[in-house]
């Protein structure tokens, strides 16, 4: 419930609990065991930022908050709760809300995608679960992209890429560095995997538009709710989706100081996944996006089961914090219970470790912070029923709601503009042309000079013939002309011993 600034999300027994306006967005926890209330806790906060105009973003892991676009109703829970407060049921005013559907798969939402370069390199590793080194090629590979002029926007354009560069490897060698054969070989057998998860659908255009989250209708703030029952069960493409969409709205959104109310609120559901085999420098860039986004008017609510899940640096820019109960079954356990006893600014009234153990569904350990930002003493509390459904809609109540949607085909059809993929294509069909005219004209010049050679032959053979002929001609004379000789000489010879005799 929204009201003067002040947004009541919980009732004590001191009475309403509530959120300033100007602190919300300072970051939030929402944390406890399974079955808890933290989804309830989550719509309940959403619908009071959506009364305020504040446009949200959140997860759906089971279809269940899908619910908060229908109208809610009266129930025995409900009624037993407001005699609790004292509170008139026949004043309640029970509203659905404006809710736009997104899914990465595009199949029970808009479609979000972005392009492969917006990625990014440390992203996309991650993603792709890289060692060091490949990290280092993959991110040799977007700079030699960049510096060629060569887009990369889906993943046959990546691939064809790697290719590339691995084919050029000793042009790039003294530029870039050396890249090896096996690592261009192990990511793109990684991006074969991503491939086979569904990675493909994500990458391409249109790019989502991160604007279109920020919208408002009727003066209620849009419930941006992402379909992820089947994204879950790829909790990389999840976690690093979320992660990617965070920076994008960090790095888009302009510097706007403090206000009255945040411009935006992203809820980042099963938080854990956020953090598992994170390297360090990429932890310490969710760190400085999550300390510096609240300066751009937008808050970050984390809910997660402990808050031991959670890096210290990051939960200590949590100043919103809702703990329902947990469970204390094993040491391991009972160190989790402890640790999140120890985040709150404590109540003389009750040990909070024991008042963790004890609390029952619906009911958390609230502490928000003050005027002056700092943390309140947490009280026990019971969350506020939500107005809207609890629960999820039917698949034609969500068909239509995609139809009638502001964005309705903006995002559907995909677009294959020409990007490095293309380029490089041509690049080699050009080059192939050049390669065969030159292969041409070598086969032409060697079919030439083996013509000139068989002439030249023909022409050795036909003057040696010739002159063969003629000193054969002369030699026979010669011969002829001596016997002939020979033969006078001898008759003259016999003639004249006839005459002494």
């Amino acid at each position: 419930m929204y009201k003067d600034n002040q947004l009541y999300v919980a009732h004590s027994a001191e009475g309403p609990i509530h959120i300033l306006g100007k602190m919300a967005n300072r970051h939030g926890l929402i944390a406890g065991a399974t079955g808890t209330g933290k989804t309830v806790t989550l719509q309940v906060l959403a619908e009071t930022f959506s009364q305020a105009g504040v446009p949200c973003f959140m997860a759906d892991m089971k279809g269940d908050l899908s619910g908060i676009s229908q109208t809610g109703g009266l129930s025995k829970f409900i009624e037993k709760r407001c005699a609790e407060w004292g509170m008139d049921t026949t004043t309640l005013k029970f509203e659905g809300y404006p809710v736009r559907f997104y899914d990465v798969y595009g199949e029970q939402g808009h479609p979000m995608r972005t392009t492969i370069e917006k990625m990014g390199a440390m992203l996309l590793a991650r993603l792709m679960d890289l060692n060091e080194t490949q990290t280092g090629i993959l991110t040799l590979t977007f700079r030699i992209a960049k510096d060629e002029k060569l887009p990369l926007i889906d993943m046959k354009d990546l691939r064809l890429m790697l290719d590339y560069v691995a084919k050029n490897a000793s042009r790039y060698a003294t530029t870039y560095g050396n890249i090896s054969a096996a690592s261009v070989g192990a990511i793109q057998r990684s991006l074969l995997a991503l491939s086979e998860q569904g990675g493909d659908k994500f990458f391409g255009e249109p790019a989502f538009d991160i604007y279109d989250l920020l919208q408002t209708e009727g003066g209620r703030g849009v419930m941006n709710i992402l379909a992820a029952d089947k994204l879950m069960l790829q909790p990389k493409l999840y976690s690093t989706f979320l992660m990617w969409l965070l920076t994008e709205i960090y790095e888009k959104m302009p510097e706007i100081g403090d206000m009255d109310l945040p411009k935006m609120v992203f809820f980042f559901d099963e938080a854990h996944m956020l953090f598992k085999d994170t390297s360090k420098a990429l932890t310490d860039k969710i760190e400085q996006i999550v300390r510096l986004i609240r300066s751009k008017g937008i808050g970050v609510y984390f809910i997660s089961q402990s808050p031991s899940d959670l890096p210290e640096t990051i939960l200590g820019q949590c100043g919103n914090r809702v703990q329902h109960a947990l469970r204390a079954f094993t040491p391991k356990d009972q160190a989790a219970v402890k640790s999140a006893a120890q985040t709150f600014r404590p109540n003389p009234a009750f040990q909070t470790e024991r008042e963790i153990l004890e609390l029952g569904t619906g009911e958390a350990l609230v502490s928000f912070l003050d005027e002056k930002g700092a943390p309140s003493m947490v009280q026990r509390a019971k969350i506020l029923f939500p107005l809207s459904q609890i629960g999820a809609i039917t698949n034609e109540q969500r068909c239509k709601i995609n139809e009638t949607s502001r964005i309705s085909g903006k995002y559907e059809s995909t677009i294959d503009r020409e990007s490095a993929f293309e380029q490089i294509v041509k690049q080699r069909e050009e080059a192939e042309k050049i390669a065969a005219e030159e292969e041409a004209k070598k086969a032409a010049q060697k079919e030439e000079e083996r013509k000139q050679k068989e002439e030249a032959k023909k022409s050795k053979r036909s003057s040696s013939s010739k002159g063969k002929g003629i000193l054969t001609t002369v030699i026979g004379t010669a011969i002829t002309y001596f016997a002939k000789t020979i033969a006078t000489q001898l008759a003259r010879n016999l003639t004249k011993k006839s005459k002494r005799k």
